[in-house]
């Protein structure tokens, strides 16, 4: 069997960083999970014949955070006007001091500006290239890296800030 065709290789290489990139995206843990897996299922079963299967895959866990959001949006419109009609009538380590720091930096992710935050969360933690974030984000490499390296110095900043507090 080759190792492209082994789905637990993919997700045990991948799987942590979907999880944090779709955490950034979902209102909660569980709507992170079913994303990722919502977003892995779709990656599995068009894979074949993709150029870059790496940037395919976080393509289309971005599609699934997207298909979430709108699906959510949509829910929340309905129930208002039906509320308003009735009305008007892991991967964390087990180490406190290292689930500290990763609170720390997941907060500090947090601060960055979406579009900053994606490029980072794939870039170091998914170890995608440029050209592969630029694809599966539809953006140039070149505003891949300018993205990257904005949000690596605000990240910096910011955790030196809580650095200093201690």
């Amino acid at each position: 069997m080759a190792e492209t065709d082994d789905w637990t290789l993919w997700l045990d290489r991948h799987g942590g960083t979907l999880l944090m990139l779709a955490r950034q995206w979902a209102p909660s843990s569980s709507d992170a999970a079913d994303i990722v897996q919502e977003g892995f299922l779709r990656f599995w079963r068009s894979r074949q014949g993709v150029a870059d299967p790496e940037a395919y895959l976080y393509a289309c866990l971005k599609r699934c955070a997207l298909d979430l959001h709108r699906g959510n949006r949509r829910r929340r419109q309905r129930e208002f006007v039906a509320a308003r009609d009735e009305g008007s009538g892991g991967w964390m380590s087990d180490r406190p001091e290292q689930e500290s720091r990763m609170q720390e930096i997941e907060q500090g992710l947090m601060q960055l500006p979406p579009a900053q935050r994606e490029v980072m969360t794939m870039k170091v933690w998914g170890r995608l290239t440029f050209e592969q974030i630029a694809a599966a984000l539809e953006i140039s490499p070149h505003t891949a890296a300018s993205r990257y390296r904005y949000a690596l110095e605000k990240l910096r900043t910011e955790l030196r800030s809580k650095e200093s507090v201690r």
